[in-house]
Formats: C-alpha cells, sequence, structure tokens
C-alpha cells in the first residue's frame, strides 16, 4: 500500500490539513494518509504545544469517519526531539509492506536540506509537495518530487490558538467535534494574563 506521512504538531489540527490530506487522497495515487503527531519539533518552540496524547486525540477525532485517514503516535515512543529521518527508517522496519511518500508544503521543502540526514531524505523518498504562496516548490537534490496545487485556506493553527486565547470563536476553522472537544477541554487558554 502507498501511504503518505503528513508531518506536523497539529497544534491544533483545523480543517486547512484535512483538506490537504483529502486532495492527495483525491488526485494521487496514495492509499492512505497518516497524521505523524510529533511530540517535540526541533525547529519549533515548546512553549504553546499542547499535550501530545491530547493532540492526538484531536486528530483523532478530526478524521474517525475517514477510512483512509489514520492518526499515528509513533513518534511518541522515539527519542525526542522528532527527526523525520529517525521516524522514517521505525516505519520501513516495522511496516516492510508499505511504501511511503512525504507530504509537506512548498514552505517546509525550502527547509528540507537543514533537516537531520536531508540528502538520505531526499535520495530515497518520493516528496508530494502542496504549493504555498511565496515559496517555490524548488528543491533540486530531491530525486522524486511531485508538486500539487492544493486548495489553500489561510488558516493557521496560531491563529486558532490567539483566537482560544482572546475568548474569539474557532467555529468553521476545524471540524466542530475539534472545536467542541477544545472549548469543554479548556485547550489553549492562558493559565493567567501574564503568560
Amino acid at each position: 500500500m502507498k501511504i503518505g506521512l503528513y508531518f506536523g504538531s497539529f497544534n491544533p489540527i483545523h480543517n486547512g490539513h484535512l483538506i490537504i490530506a483529502q486532495h492527495l487522497l483525491n488526485e494521487t495515487d496514495l492509499s492512505q494518509v497518516w497524521f505523524i503527531v510529533s511530540p517535540q519539533n526541533p525547529f519549533k518552540q515548546q512553549k504553546h504545544l499542547l499535550n501530545e496524547y491530547d493532540r492526538l486525540h484531536l486528530v483523532n477525532l478530526a478524521i474517525q469517519k475517514s477510512a483512509s485517514l489514520k492518526a499515528v503516535d509513533i513518534e511518541f515512543r522515539l527519542p525526542k526531539p522528532s527527526y523525520t529521518s529517525t521516524t522514517l527508517i521505525y516505519l520501513q522496519e516495522k511496516y516492510p509492506q508499505h511504501r511511503f511518500t512525504i507530504i509537506m508544503g512548498s514552505d517546509s521543502l525550502q527547509n528540507l536540506d537543514k533537516w537531520k540526514n536531508a540528502e538520505t531524505i531526499m535520495q530515497n523518498y518520493p516528496i508530494y509537495v502542496y504549493t504555498r504562496p511565496g515559496f517555490p516548490a524548488e528543491q533540486p537534490m530531491v530525486k522524486d518530487l511531485t508538486v500539487l496545487k492544493a486548495p489553500l485556506l489561510e488558516i493557521s493553527a496560531t491563529h486558532i490558538r490567539e483566537l482560544i486565547q482572546t475568548g474569539k470563536s474557532i467555529r468553521f476553522l476545524v471540524p466542530e467535534i475539534v472545536c467542541d472537544e477544545i472549548e469543554n477541554a479548556g485547550y489553549y487558554k492562558l493559565k493567567n494574563p501574564s503568560e
């Protein structure tokens, strides 16, 4: 089976992530898309990161009605911070029957050469890139690169967290069930005004 690996903090997962995943299922030969929830991204600050199990829970809620989408906690059991190259080796060993393709935005593609073991990734794994405004989808060192024009919504997890912290609604930016869970659990609310 050919599986697309969509790495991210998903802090929280939102409709933009889901639209990209579904678009790739519709427009490519991928059978499934796995959301690889990263407990700690080496390029991102830990400060505003919701607990990884809570983020995984929100991803599971968001995709529960789709058999082609899967939330994966594989990086929770690997050394932190999470490095894509380590995860890829682990997945290849655990699931030798699958072929894995990396999914990323053209903004991430620009930084790919700075990743740990970047050359190994770029030479050994197909990469499906969805274009993002202002970031050309170019990386000459990638051996197997497919560029896709996915429908893009200007939604960011940072903006969603800011809306929650200022008491504004995030309805329609995230799936209804995720919105309800974030509200009920009190996720992303500031503990005190000085934070």
